[in-house]
C-alpha cells in the first residue's frame, strides 16, 4: 500500500467588519502612518469590537464558509482543531464551542497553543489523524481576537495586531497533499514574548490587572532576529530534506508578523519577492489567523500539483516549516 496524504482540500477566511487604521491609530498613540507602512507594512487591522462575540466565533464564520465551498456538511465532520492563544475561555476549549456552533455533531476537537505558529503545528497534528486513517474530515482553524490581550497605549504592540480567522478541510488523498515538515520549540524565548499574568505561574488579580500584565509584550529586536533564523533555517531544512531547489517551489507563505522580516526571510533564502505571498497590509498579524487568511486570500493563484512551503514563527519561541504539495 502507498502512502496516504492529508490534502487541504478547501479554504476559507473571515475577518470582522471594524477597521482601524494607522490614521486611527494616530489618534491614540504617538505614531504616524508612514513610520507604521514603512516598518511593519501595515495599513489597517480588522476588530472584533463586539463585546458578545470571541475566537469560536471568528472561527464558526470561517467553518461555515469552509462547509459551503467543499460541499460537506458539519455532521461528516471527524475532528475540529483550533488554533489559538484567545481561546473564548481557559477552558472548556474553544474547538469544542466551535463543534457545538457549527452543529458538527459527530467531531471532537482540542486547542492547541503555540502562538503565531499555532496553525501550522495544527495542520501537522491534524495531517497524523488523516494518514493512519483514524479520520477523513478535519478541520483546522486558526483564529486569534487579539484585540483583547493588546494594551491600546502600547505602541509597540497595538499597531502590529488585527483580528480574523482562517480554516482548512484536511481530507486522505493517495497523491499530494502534506508532504513533510520541521517543527521546531525554544522555550528560552518566552522572555522577550509573552503575555505575563493570566495562567497558573500568576494567576490574574487586582495588581496584575492594575499593572497592565494581561497585554501581549515583545521585544521587538530579538524577536525579528530569531524569527527570520527560525524561518530561513526550517525553509531550508525541509527543502533539503526532500531534495528540492528553490526552482522547484512555487509559493512561500510566511507569517504575517512585519513585511520586513517577510522580505528578510525572501532575501535570505534567495526567493524571488513574487513568490512571497502577502496580506500583512490588509489584516495585520492575527497570530494564528495569518496563513489561512493568506491562503484563502490566494487561493486563485494555486494550481493542482503547486509545491507550497508555509513558515511561521511565534511566541514561546515556536516555529517551523511545513512543505504541501496543492491538491486542486
Amino acid at each position: 500500500m502507498g502512502r496516504k496524504f492529508a490534502a487541504i482540500t478547501g479554504v476559507a477566511g473571515y475577518v470582522p467588519e471594524d477597521v482601524i487604521t494607522n490614521f486611527d491609530l494616530e489618534k491614540m498613540v504617538e505614531t504616524n502612518d508612514e513610520w507604521i507602512v514603512s516598518r511593519t507594512g501595515i495599513k489597517q487591522r480588522h476588530i472584533l469590537k463586539d463585546p458578545t462575540k470571541a475566537t469560536s466565533d471568528m472561527c464558526v464564520e470561517a467553518a461555515k464558509d469552509l462547509l459551503k465551498k467543499t460541499n460537506i456538511s458539519a455532521e461528516e465532520v471527524d475532528m475540529i482543531i483550533v488554533a489559538t492563544v484567545t481561546g473564548d475561555y481557559v477552558f472548556p476549549d474553544t474547538a469544542n464551542l466551535v463543534a457545538t456552533k457549527l452543529g458538527a455533531t459527530n467531531a471532537f476537537g482540542f486547542d492547541i497553543n503555540a502562538a503565531c505558529s499555532g496553525f501550522i503545528f495544527s495542520l501537522v497534528t491534524a495531517s497524523k489523524f488523516i494518514e493512519t486513517g483514524t479520520y477523513k474530515k478535519i478541520i483546522v482553524c486558526g483564529s486569534d481576537k487579539m484585540s483583547s490581550i493588546l494594551n491600546y497605549e502600547d505602541r509597540a504592540t497595538c499597531i502590529l495586531f488585527g483580528d480574523g480567522a482562517g480554516a482548512v478541510m484536511l481530507e486522505p488523498s493517495d497523491s499530494s497533499g502534506i508532504i513533510d515538515a520541521v517543527l521546531k520549540g525554544d522555550g528560552t524565548g518566552c522572555e522577550f514574548l509573552h503575555m505575563k499574568a493570566g495562567g497558573s505561574l500568576n494567576p490574574a488579580t487586582v495588581e496584575t490587572v492594575q499593572n497592565r500584565e494581561h497585554y501581549v509584550y515583545q521585544e521587538g529586536r530579538v524577536v525579528f532576529k530569531s524569527a527570520v533564523k527560525g524561518m530561513r533555517d526550517t525553509v531550508n531544512e525541509v527543502m533539503e530534506r526532500n531534495s528540492l531547489t528553490n526552482e522547484d517551489i512555487d509559493w512561500i507563505i510566511p507569517h504575517q508578523a512585519n513585511k520586513r522580516i517577510i522580505l528578510s526571510v525572501a532575501d535570505q533564502l534567495d526567493f524571488s519577492h513574487e513568490k512571497v505571498l502577502m496580506n500583512i497590509e490588509k489584516y495585520g498579524n492575527t497570530t494564528a489567523g495569518t496563513i489561512p487568511l493568506v491562503l484563502n486570500d490566494f487561493e486563485h493563484k494555486f494550481k493542482k500539483g503547486d509545491k507550497i512551503i508555509i513558515t511561521a514563527f511565534g511566541g514561546g519561541f515556536t516555529w517551523g516549516s511545513v512543505l504541501i504539495e496543492w491538491m486542486y
